[in-house]
């Protein structure tokens, strides 16, 4: 019996730290939910492509996204998307529909990211950051890690 309320309490606080600890947690949308969520509520768009053999893309995962202030700030003031460069899926936004069109060729970068963060007379890098206005127009892109500092700084501007 004791043992049974023992244990009882402990699932119980390891249950409200994980809770605890998930409030703040980044709510990635897909491109799907974010055309609804902008249907519903216009607000600034955050989106971070990446791709899973990125390192810098890993260490912004681990080091800058797990922030507290980050976290926040995301939350607070933009829909945060997240997207694998090298998705097979179909992107539909709207009454559009995006695709990977490259992928059998040796970069396969989806057409969405190509769209999105592309840069003239350069190939396509990672870690790519896009950031939109309400009304869906780029407002800047960076294509390089950020430290927490030097993101926090740009979501504050």
């Amino acid at each position: 019996m004791k043992f049974s309320v023992i244990f009882a309490v402990l699932l119980l606080i390891l249950s409200t730290e994980a809770s605890a600890q998930k409030t703040f947690e980044v709510q990635w949308l897909t491109f799907e939910q974010l055309y609804d969520s902008l249907q519903q509520k216009p607000k600034k768009v955050f989106i971070d492509f990446y791709a899973d053999w990125c390192a810098p893309c890993k260490k912004m995962d681990e080091e800058v996204f797990t922030s507290e202030a980050i976290q926040k700030k995301l939350k607070k003031d933009f829909y945060a998307v997240k997207f694998d460069v090298e998705s097979t899926d179909t992107v539909r936004f709207g009454k559009q529909q995006f695709t990977n069109e490259r992928l059998n060729r040796r970069n396969p970068v989806h057409q969405i990211a190509l769209l999105m963060a592309r840069r003239k007379n350069r190939p396509f890098s990672l870690p790519a950051i896009v950031f939109l206005d309400q009304d869906f127009k780029a407002t800047a892109r960076y294509f390089q890690y950020l430290n927490k500092e030097q993101l926090l700084a740009i979501l504050e501007n």
